[in-house]
This record gives C-alpha cells, structure tokens and sequence, in this order.
C-alpha cells in the first residue's frame, strides 16, 4: 500500500488521556489501573492489551435509568494501549473536567474516566419544561468525558459572553454551574425551533460552557419517553 497516501490517517501518538482521531473518533490512552467507561459497543479497534467487561454497579444504575428514560448501556474498560471509540459517524468531543459537574444527553454519552462519579440527576431550573425532560445523565470529579453530537458541535465558554441562549432541542451538555432561566421569543418564532407558535430557549449565564449540537432531535426524545 502506498505509505504515503497512509500518512494522512495514521494514528499519532497520544497526548493527553483522551482526544479526537479525526471529528468522529475518540482516542483513548489506556493504562493499567485508570479504567473507562464506554458506551457498550462503541470500540472500533485498539493497540496493545485491553479488555472490556460488564460493571454490575453500571448495569444497576442504567437500571435505574430505564426507569428515568436515561439510560446509558456501558461497559468498562482495563489495560494498557490505546483504544479507539466511536458512535454510528457522529461527531465526538472530549471534554476535560477540573472538579466540575456537567448534565448530558444520555444518548450523546460516549465515554468518561471511571474515577468519576456519575448517575441519572434531576435536571434543575428550567430545563424540565423546555423538552429536556426531568432527569438527564450527571458526570462529576476530575477527569475526561467524550460525547457525540450530530454534526460538528458548537462549545460556547459561556464566562465570555452575558447570556448565551440555546434551542433546548439542539442541547447536548451543560456545566451545572450556570445559571438557567427560560426565554420567549414571539418574533422568532418562525425562525427559531421547529414548532409553531413562540420559540422558547434556554439562556445559560456564569462560568461553565455549553455543548450545542446541529440538530434538534425533539422528535427522538418525545419518541423515547413514550416508551
């Protein structure tokens, strides 16, 4: 094979515990004794020895989650190389966390450090009434988390702006440390959303950043609670 058309897909060496191979895969540097978490089925390939198994505390708290509608089916993974992650195409962001809390989609949940802690949350504030639902996927401590988006995301530092106003419909992740508040938009409404009437939105202010995905999946979410 021609080495040098290989040249523009070949991993690099690893820099940080978790960072992107292109925007849809998550590269993970494994070393014994700091495990992950992955959603069940997302391996690719890896280099080295690693090797995945079923947590029963994982299978009791997506369990749980069933219950809430946040369900992340997860398996842990153990050893030493580098494993590659990835969901189905869609765009992957990691995202390192420094004592922090955040709230995920659980269906954009890829992978976190198991050192983490982490569980089905009560979404807080205005969310529950924006399409969000009442419970969301909470992730907290010190360590990496991957999540997908469909489409390249948008990651907006929120300290660097007064008010930072989302589609509740296209939100993927969230600090917990921001302040929330719902917002109606009367003359956007034919261009914000995609339901008829007034627009509504979720306005995030404080330190922490926001992950905003290209697509509004209110349809899937709806889908899924009825079920």
């Amino acid at each position: 094979m021609d080495q040098q058309m290989m040249a523009g897909y070949a991993p690099s060496a690893p820099t940080a515990r978790m960072e992107n191979h292109g925007p849809s895969i998550a590269k993970i540097a494994m070393q014994s004794g700091n495990d992950l978490f992955a959603r069940s089925g997302s391996m690719i390939a890896y280099e080295g020895y690693i090797q995945y198994e079923s947590n029963h505390s994982s299978l009791r708290q997506s369990a749980a989650g069933r219950i809430t509608g946040e369900s992340v089916p997860l398996m842990r993974c153990t050893g030493d190389g580098v494993l590659y992650l990835a969901d189905y195409g869609a765009n992957v962001v990691c995202v390192p966390l420094q004592n922090e809390n955040i709230s995920v989609n659980a269906t954009n949940v890829l992978a976190f450090d198991a050192q983490l802690t982490w569980g089905v949350q009560r979404v807080k504030g205005v969310a529950k009434f924006a399409g969000q639902g009442l419970f969301n996927f909470g992730i907290s401590g010190t360590g990496w988390v991957a999540v997908t988006s469909r489409g390249m995301p948008i990651v907006v530092d929120c300290a660097q702006t007064d008010e930072t106003c989302v589609d509740p419909d296209a939100l993927v992740a969230w600090s917990t440390s921001l302040q929330m508040k719902g917002k109606r938009s009367f003359k956007a409404s034919s261009l914000i959303g995609r339901g008829s009437g007034e627009a509504y939105q979720i306005a995030f202010s404080g330190r922490g950043f926001v992950i905003v995905q290209p697509s509004e999946d209110s349809t899937d979410r709806l889908n899924g609670q009825q079920h």
